[in-house]
């Protein structure tokens, strides 16, 4: 099966992958880590992409594609794949329509707004190790010193409540369309994503008829 995963930032879409990938056996393709690995690999591809990253500007649409299209010739992906952070937009989505990749299922993570502040504006990491808390499932200390190293507990800018408040902005205007484009096809599956990883599961594998 070959599903792309949908949903706004935080919602959970990374973790359901992963979990998805374990249980569907296919692998799940991050664009991030896939872009890291071309230019590790130094491959032609990856060493194009590399000098874009290296002078700041973002990749080329048709550049990640080519990338990504590369990946999904591998063994590993004869059986399907979870496409993770691409497409974002609906020419990306177009694009990778038109390069032959096939999809069999768009499937949404949905959570609110109100959650989704929720649960990133609670996110603390440790200055120094990096350890994180949460102020709701795994509060730090009240002096906010780290235990394990003696650092600062700090709130990280991504997480501050305006930030993500911009970034779910950012998401509705760009990425929040695919799911028309998805669901003209008949290719949208939409799962409520505020119960629970283990929850939130259920209802994925459920919606994907597995």
């Amino acid at each position: 099966m070959k599903i792309v995963m949908l949903g706004a930032p935080g919602a959970g879409k990374g973790t359901q992958a992963e979990i998805l990938k374990e249980k569907l056996a296919i692998p799940t393709i991050s664009t991030g880590n896939i872009l890291r690995e071309a230019v590790k690999n130094e491959t032609p591809l990856g060493l194009e992409a590399k000098g874009y990253m290296e002078s700041g500007k973002l990749v080329p649409d048709a550049l990640v594609i080519s990338i990504i299209e590369e990946r999904l010739t591998k063994d590993d992906c004869k059986n399907g794949f979870i496409l993770d952070g691409f497409p974002r937009t609906i020419p990306q989505a177009e694009a990778l329509q038109e390069g032959g990749v096939r999809i069999d299922k768009a499937l949404e993570i949905a959570v609110s707004d109100d959650v989704i502040v929720a649960r990133l504006s609670g996110r603390r990491v440790c200055s120094g190790c990096g350890a994180p808390y949460h102020m709701i499932s795994c509060p730090p200390p009240a002096d906010n010193i780290c235990p394990k190293c003696g650092a600062e507990i700090i709130t990280r800018k991504d997480d501050l409540p305006e930030t993500i408040k911009h970034r779910l902005d950012v998401y509705h205007e760009q990425t929040e369309p695919l799911k028309g484009f998805y669901g003209d096809q008949g290719k949208l599956a939409v799962v409520n994503g505020e119960n629970g990883i283990e929850e939130t599961t259920r209802l994925a594998l459920e919606a994907l008829g597995v």
